[in-house]
């Protein structure tokens, strides 16, 4: 029997989900390194020591790598379990249920270390928790993307809930981006002085609200009713190594995996462009935000338009290119003969359409290749196809967040910033890279 379409409200209540683990994994990526090791104009403390292994990779970027790592290497693992279940209720839909209390639990862990001053302790602590909480946001994450393929027929179909995801996404990344905006809130409405015991309370209700959203498509789509496909039967090893054999998969990979590196520079350093190279308010950041993601939002009509015309390949290659010019301007931030608030708003609209284009066609593109593969071999590997992809996109993640904790040591202060200007030259070489890969790849024609 083949499987409903999903009508316009479920589409919405899918994405959804998307705001969810968007808000939480947001959070992560924007406050870690400034909660842990903040600048020194901020008024917080710091939390972990400047130690350096062979004079080059200080202690946060070990912890960054070492709590990504475990989680990475688990991605395949809850694929696997998902994609040859024979859960009654649906392949995906029941991981999907048990993940968000876990997920909501420990990332605001994270922020609750056990020293409220520089300590090797707190470094422990924070490898832990955010291992814990990634293996738990992926258990949700994985099985939701396979639903993608199996929940959308065709190219424009795919594209359209694409869209639908990449809007949830961005809204996500906006709550997740005014965290300061709204501890700036907490301590006003509430009386509170301590700027920490703030922060802890908004990451608090912003991760609540998180789980909420994850569970709109659980309480809202019948899996049963909307996807059709069958469980796969490949064990674990032989499904990654099928997976890996599609050529054009391999291209797309390494374009996504250099994307994603240039994409954790930006937002782990987002707040120290801001006060440091910038020198405005960190408060602004969050509007930085907002306005980038709201402004991408416009073009979302206009990429499935072109897409449908002229195919994703080109849009993407546009956008990669677009986004190393962003990353030249990052490095003469503070340099420019405008004010600081123009050179904000500036790079802020400048990177709208990247952001629109490189959101929502990567993961149509990867549903059409997961669903052409598994026409080809009888196998449904979505969910693998999506660790696979998730696994590079954590190492990607992984070495952003270590690149940026690296580059600090050459200077994150006011008059002494040229460790922020460098991210600017490596985010343009990467992005480089990824176009050049990505040129490689060999698009469908439908």
């Amino acid at each position: 029997m083949s499987a409903a379409k999903l009508t316009l409200g479920k589409q919405i209540a899918y994405a959804s989900g998307m705001v969810g683990w968007s808000i939480m994994s947001n959070l992560v990526i924007v406050m870690v390194h400034y909660f842990y090791l903040p600048p020194s104009n901020t008024g917080l403390t710091q939390l972990v020591p400047q130690l350096l292994l062979f004079n080059a990779i200080n202690l946060l970027s070990i912890v960054d790598v070492s709590g990504r790592m475990i989680d990475a290497f688990y991605d395949p693992f809850i694929a696997s379990l998902s994609d040859r279940s024979k859960n009654p209720g649906g392949r995906r839909i029941p991981f999907m249920k048990w993940a968000i209390i876990p997920a909501v639990i420990f990332c605001c862990l994270i922020f609750y270390p056990p020293i409220r001053s520089v300590s090797t302790n707190n470094a422990l602590w924070l490898g832990v928790m955010m291992a814990l909480f990634f293996m738990g946001v992926t258990s949700y994450i994985i099985p939701y993307n396979a639903l993608l393929p199996e929940m959308a027929p065709d190219s424009a179909a795919k594209v359209k809930l694409s869209s639908f995801q990449q809007a949830g996404f961005v809204l996500g990344i906006i709550i997740a981006a005014l965290v300061n905006n709204d501890a700036d809130l907490v301590q006003s409405v509430f009386h509170i002085a301590d700027r920490v015991a703030a922060l802890q309370y908004t990451i608090w209700g912003l991760c609540i609200l998180a789980g909420i959203f994850m569970l709109i498509p659980i309480l809202s789509i019948d899996e049963r009713k909307f996807t059709s496909s069958q469980p796969a039967h490949l064990p674990i090893m032989q499904a990654i190594r099928q997976t890996f054999r599609n050529p054009n998969f391999k291209f797309y990979l390494v374009s996504d995996f250099t994307f994603y590196i240039s994409l954790s520079i930006v937002s782990s350093g987002l707040l120290y462009f801001v006060t440091v190279l910038l020198r405005l308010d960190e408060s602004i950041g969050g509007e930085l935000m907002a306005v980038m993601v709201v402004a991408s939002l416009f073009f979302y009509p206009l990429i499935n338009f072109l897409a449908k015309k002229f195919g994703k390949k080109p849009l993407v290659l546009i956008a990669f290119a677009m986004l190393s010019l962003i990353f030249v301007m990052i490095y003469f931030l503070g340099k420019f003969p405008f004010s600081s608030k123009t050179q904000a708003f500036a790079l802020a609209l400048g990177t709208a359409f990247p952001l629109a284009a490189l959101g929502i066609l990567p993961n149509a593109i990867l549903a059409e290749i997961a669903q052409q593969d598994a026409l080809e071999t009888g196998e449904n590997r979505e969910g693998m196809f999506f660790a696979v992809k998730y696994f590079f996109v954590k190492m990607g993640q992984t070495f952003g967040f270590a690149l940026f904790a690296f580059l600090t040591i050459y200077g994150i202060n006011r008059g002494h910033d040229q460790g922020l200007r460098l991210n600017g030259i490596c985010g343009f070489a990467l992005c480089l890279i990824a176009l050049l890969f990505f040129s490689r790849f060999r698009e469908e024609k439908s």
